[in-house]
Order: structure tokens, then C-alpha cells, then sequence
């Protein structure tokens, strides 16, 4: 177990205390270190010996994604590459993807805070972990691995898919936790009861879930499919990766992890912030990251913050499940996906107009996604076959481009509605009705 009473039970003062300490060390370093936030800083007229209060992060500007893929691929190094030991990427949207770079001590610092998360579940050493979150340049399964491996636990990295031999796996190595976004969680559960399995007949005891959007419906099935706790977990590849936040007995929000992770809830609109409570923005602040330090990064993750004593005994700042971004990304079978990616694989093909609609449905369990999109007169009317066959690409030329298979239909021109505000309606989320 990895409990931390000193920091998860510390004082609102004292946290403060150590957060402000920790942001002027973050703050000098990323000015010193780091040419972008050099640059970015001279020219805002602000400097490290300004940060003399907590409140002062206000005259910080933020940081985004665009900052990230601009400094592609390791502009916001704050240390040499050789002392790099690991990298991580987003899956690239309209251009180049983010990079996330770690050091020695932040993998030391991922997977502390990742431990305390399992500790907060009721993980220790005797117990055996499935993994089936993707591994790779994808960090979602490498948190669990790390935290699992800290506390001591054994890990079985088996990824996603695969869904017969995980359930092999999970009956004969006896696996006590299981790890999943939620949509694949709910088609492993149709198949244990396809094939007759019982939750008394495994051996779970909790479950961990994240990397998409869920319902406490969908919370509640996943319970009661596999008679056992489940509890949220939050991460992003830019900050850190799964471990930033997470649910403790309580299931009442998940306990951000603020002495090295420093939050803001922010109106989107104003930029400024809001009051505790208020629905907002996240905003992060690395405050103890030594690869690539990242200051008021902007999560696009609408939540609340809440500070006070949780019934579980813990202090730590609590933010609520996300209910959704403030862009346009979508979360597809726990994987990100840009309308403007599917874009890019429908205009690399010929025979298409560029007029589409993303039609996002969810008749079971598993999310489904059809992309209609026009043909070009000459090929809708005159040539059948070929329509076969660019009906063929542009799936594959999509496939390679998100990494989800999709159905495509390919439509009669002009058939797609056009709107007189010029802003066409390019997705059609269908998932909760």
C-alpha cells in the first residue's frame, strides 16, 4: 500500500504552503530552462519573482495544445534529451501530435500518485491487476502498470482486445482488479454472460475505469454485472497520464492529487477564475514534473473543485466526473478523435464532395460510428462498382487515420444538409438518447 497520510490528510494552509513553494521552483525553472516559456514570459512582462502568492498564477498565461504541437517535437524540454527516459504522443489531430517527455523522477512521480490511487481502492501487494488499457504511445496503460508495480502488486499488461483470452486470463490467473474504459468493460460482461460465467465464478474483488465518457448508469451496469466496486480514474498524456485524479470508497469525486498537480477551474468564456464549486474548465499546473514542465495548461475538461475533509479521511482537493470538453474533441471507444482527422481522410480520396456528417450511436454497449459522406455526381450516378471500391478506401483511409473502424455511406450529392450560417453540423452525438 502506498498511504501518504502527511500529504493526503495535510491542511488547506499547509498544502498552500508547499503548492506556492512548488510553483516558484516550476515557474524559474520553465523560464530558465524552457525557450518557449522564455520567450512567452519576456513578452508578457511577467517573471518568476512576480509569483509571490498562489494568486499571482493569474498573471501567467496559459498554455495549450497548440503551444505543444508548435514546440514539436521537444521544445518544451526543460532538461537535455539524454536525460529523457521515456516518450509519450497524442495520436496527432490536423498536423503534428503532442509530445510528452519523462525523466527518471517524474516516472517515480507517476507512479506514486497512481499508487496512492489503487491504495485508495484497496490494491496491495497480494493482488494481480489486468491491464487491458492500451499500452504504447498511448499512456493509458502505463499509469496502471507503474502504480501497480510500486505498490507490488502483479500486473497483467495483456492491452485491449482480445476479449475471450482476457477472460481466460481473468478465471485462470484469478485476477482481483480490472482495469477498462467503461464501453469495453460492458462487452466483457456480455460475454461472460454469453458464455455462462458468473461473477461468483472470478475471483474480482474492484475495478478501475477511465479514458472516455460515462454515465453513473452505465457505473451502475458495470457494478452490477461484475458484483463489485468501480471507480473513475483521470489522467491526460500531456500533464502526466492516468493518475492525476482518482476515486477513493467514497465514489464521490475524484482526489486530485495537488501537490503536484495544481488546479484551476476556469470560465472559458472570461478566462478567469471561478468560485469553488462553479462548473468550469480545468486548468493544470505541474508543480513537481522535471522533463517538461507544463504551467496553466488548459485540459479543455469541464468539472468542478471542491476543497474539505472526504468521509474516506483525506484532504485532497476533489474534482467531479467530467462532464465534458470545451472543444470539439470526441471520445470513441476510449479513444480521441477529431471530426477535423476524419476530415483529413475523406479529402485524401478521390471520387468525394467535401460534405459529411459523423453520426455517433450507441445500440449496445460499444459505440458505433457512421460516416455519410457525398460522391461526386459523375461517380454516384454513372459507376456502381467504383462506388464499391471508394466506399472501401475511405474506411481504410479512416482506420489509418483514428485507429477505430467505422461504417461509411456514401450519399447522393447534395443530399447532406447545408446551413445558412456557413458552420456546418459535422457531428451527430446519438450516444445518450
Amino acid at each position: 500500500m502506498i498511504w501518504d497520510e502527511e500529504i493526503e490528510c495535510m491542511s488547506k494552509e499547509d498544502m498552500e504552503e508547499l503548492q506556492l513553494k512548488r510553483l516558484q521552483e516550476v515557474v524559474t525553472t520553465a523560464y530558465n530552462k524552457v525557450p518557449y516559456y522564455h520567450k512567452r514570459y519576456s513578452e508578457e512582462e511577467v517573471y518568476p519573482e512576480d509569483i509571490e502568492t498562489l494568486e499571482d498564477i493569474e498573471k501567467l498565461p496559459f498554455t495549450t495544445k497548440t503551444d505543444l504541437r508548435a514546440s514539436y517535437p521537444f521544445g518544451l524540454f526543460a532538461v537535455p534529451q539524454k536525460d529523457i527516459v521515456e516518450i509519450h504522443t497524442s495520436s496527432g489531430t490536423t498536423g503534428k501530435p503532442t509530445v510528452s517527455g519523462y525523466t527518471r523522477e517524474d516516472l517515480d512521480i507517476w507512479s506514486e500518485v497512481m499508487a496512492r490511487g489503487l491504495t485508495m481502492m484497496g490494491i496491495t501487494d497480494e493482488d494481480i491487476i489486468q491491464n487491458t488499457h492500451g499500452y504504447g504511445l498511448f499512456t493509458g496503460g502505463f499509469g496502471v502498470h507503474y502504480g501497480g508495480q510500486k505498490i507490488g502488486a502483479t500486473v497483467i499488461p495483456i492491452s485491449t482486445g482480445q476479449t475471450l483470452r482476457q477472460i481466460e486470463l481473468m478465471r485462470d490467473f484469478q485476477t482481483t482488479m480490472l482495469i477498462f474504459t467503461p464501453s469495453y468493460g460492458l462487452h466483457i460482461a456480455e460475454e461472460l454472460e454469453e458464455m455462462n460465467i458468473k461473477p461468483s465464478d472470478l475471483n474480482l474483488k474492484v475495478i478501475g475505469f477511465g479514458s472516455e465518457s460515462w454515465t453513473d448508469e452505465m457505473r451502475k451496469q458495470i457494478e452490477d454485472k461484475f458484483q463489485t466496486p468501480a471507480y473513475n480514474i483521470y489522467g491526460l498524456t500531456e500533464v502526466m497520464g492516468p493518475g492525476v485524479a482518482m476515486e477513493c470508497s467514497e465514489q464521490d469525486g475524484l482526489h486530485l492529487y495537488e501537490d503536484h498537480f495544481y488546479p484551476e477551474i476556469i470560465d472559458p468564456n472570461t478566462m478567469k477564475q471561478v468560485p469553488e464549486g462553479q462548473e468550469g474548465e480545468l486548468v493544470l499546473t505541474t508543480l513537481t514534473r522535471v522533463g517538461m514542465p507544463l504551467i496553466r495548461f488548459r485540459t479543455r475538461d469541464i468539472t468542478t473543485l471542491q476543497h474539505g475533509k472526504c468521509g474516506c479521511g483525506r484532504t485532497l482537493a476533489k474534482i467531479s466526473k467530467i462532464k465534458g470538453r470545451t472543444d470539439d474533441m470526441l471520445k470513441i471507444k476510449g479513444v480521441s478523435v477529431f471530426p477535423s482527422q476524419i476530415e483529413k481522410a475523406l479529402l485524401s480520396i478521390e471520387g468525394v464532395e467535401p460534405h459529411y456528417q459523423i453520426i455517433l450511436t450507441r445500440p449496445d454497449v460499444l459505440d458505433q460510428i457512421e460516416v455519410k459522406v457525398e460522391a461526386s455526381p459523375e461517380i454516384f450516378f454513372d459507376n456502381v462498382k467504383e462506388l464499391v471500391g471508394i466506399k472501401d478506401k475511405l474506411a481504410e483511409a479512416i482506420h489509418d487515420e483514428i485507429g477505430l473502424r467505422v461504417n461509411v455511406t456514401l450519399v447522393e450529392p447534395k443530399t447532406i444538409d447545408r446551413v445558412d450560417s456557413g458552420k456546418a453540423k459535422r457531428v451527430i452525438d446519438k450516444r445518450n438518447e
